[in-house]
């Protein structure tokens, strides 16, 4: 059965205060590149909230950035809005078009020029066999009962196809990607997501994280961290409310760490970079309110899974992804040190 249900459209095409995205991120092995790819869409409440910065009018936006590990100074990140009536979308099959850019559950195609440069995507993948959903199960009841509703129909996918960047085009034969659906009215306060599926040595393996800071009535909650491994045929899950407990996380400029505890299995990781390979994008709540997400596609990750053994810990397995690995951090004040930004080119 397909679960491309899971990547259909939720806004019903004229409710305020809605957003929602569809991206993919993943690796250019050979070239030490990483990509990230958005098509959103937002329905603004009102004129946007007192503070003005949002949209009277729904629109779309495709997004695009490139992370270079080798150059920090080719790394870069284009956006452009269109009017919704650019957008058109259908669940069966499903589908999303932003203009003559387009998503389906097994490909992708777009492209954006501006700033000074000039990318085009033609991707393609087998669909994963199940979705991933990253949250405790019950918040998916009656199409999401948070704020933000979040899973991942294509969590390990080999892409094929080709990225063109300013004359340059590279293909793409199986190298590791990943596709994910999200909606909602409005980002939490503060979160962190990681992502990886191309650890050295240890193929088949992916881990999905994600730490969030809500705010309740003027107070900033603490930090809830949920997370799974897929490792050697197994799903190390701890997304679940009875595992929150026991879930630490730590955020800083360009850090994300993580842990987990179980009475069988302990997890601990970490994303790193340089604030120099990464870029800030700027987000708009329907109700108007921003934030700021710092992401990269190129970080470095380590993990370290242990097992209980009797009475003891042993270290049961170290993956490592130099340069590969995915993750953000957003909030609503802008990280200084991060200077690069996603650039909003005019329509």
């Amino acid at each position: 059965m397909s679960n491309a249900p899971d990547n259909v459209r939720r806004w019903d095409g004229t409710s305020p205060g809605h957003y929602e995205v569809w991206y993919l991120t993943c690796n250019h092995v050979a070239s030490q590149t990483g990509y990230w790819i958005r098509y959103t869409l937002e329905a603004p409440i009102g004129d946007g909230g007192a503070g003005g910065a949002g949209h009277a009018e729904p629109y779309a936006q495709l997004w695009f950035a490139r992370f270079d590990a080798r150059d920090p100074a080719r790394t870069f990140a284009l956006n452009r809005k269109f009017p919704i009536a650019n957008m058109v979308a259908t669940a069966d099959p499903f589908s999303i078009a932003i203009a003559a850019n387009t998503l389906l559950h097994d490909r992708m195609r777009g492209a954006i020029a501006g700033d000074g440069h000039d990318a085009a995507w033609d991707l393609r993948w087998t669909p994963a066999p199940r979705t991933h959903r990253q949250l405790p199960e019950v918040m998916y009841a009656r199409g999401g009962l948070g704020e933000t509703t979040v899973l991942t129909p294509n969590l390990d996918v080999a892409l094929t196809g080709s990225i063109t960047v300013d004359g340059q085009t590279l293909t793409f034969d199986g190298e590791p990607g990943g596709q994910t659906h999200l909606w909602g009215k409005k980002h939490a306060h503060q979160w962190a997501w990681g992502h990886c599926n191309a650890f050295d040595d240890h193929p088949g393996a992916a881990l999905e994280a994600l730490t969030v800071r809500l705010r309740r009535r003027g107070v900033t909650l603490p930090p809830l961290t949920i997370f799974s491994l897929y490792l050697d045929g197994e799903e190390l899950a701890f997304n679940q409310f009875r595992h929150t407990p026991f879930n630490r996380a730590e955020l800083g400029t360009g850090l994300y760490r993580f842990r987990a505890w179980s009475p069988l299995v302990r997890i601990e990781g970490e994303f790193s970079a340089r604030p120099e390979d990464m870029v800030v994008a700027p987000y708009v709540d329907p109700d108007g309110e921003p934030s700021y997400c710092a992401n990269t596609e190129i970080g470095d990750l380590r993990v370290t899974v242990s097992r209980r053994v009797g009475t003891r810990w042993r270290e049961a397995a170290r993956l490592v992804a130099p340069r590969r690995g995915h993750f953000e951090i957003g909030q609503r004040e802008r990280d200084p040190a991060v200077v690069r930004d996603h650039v909003t080119l005019d329509g």
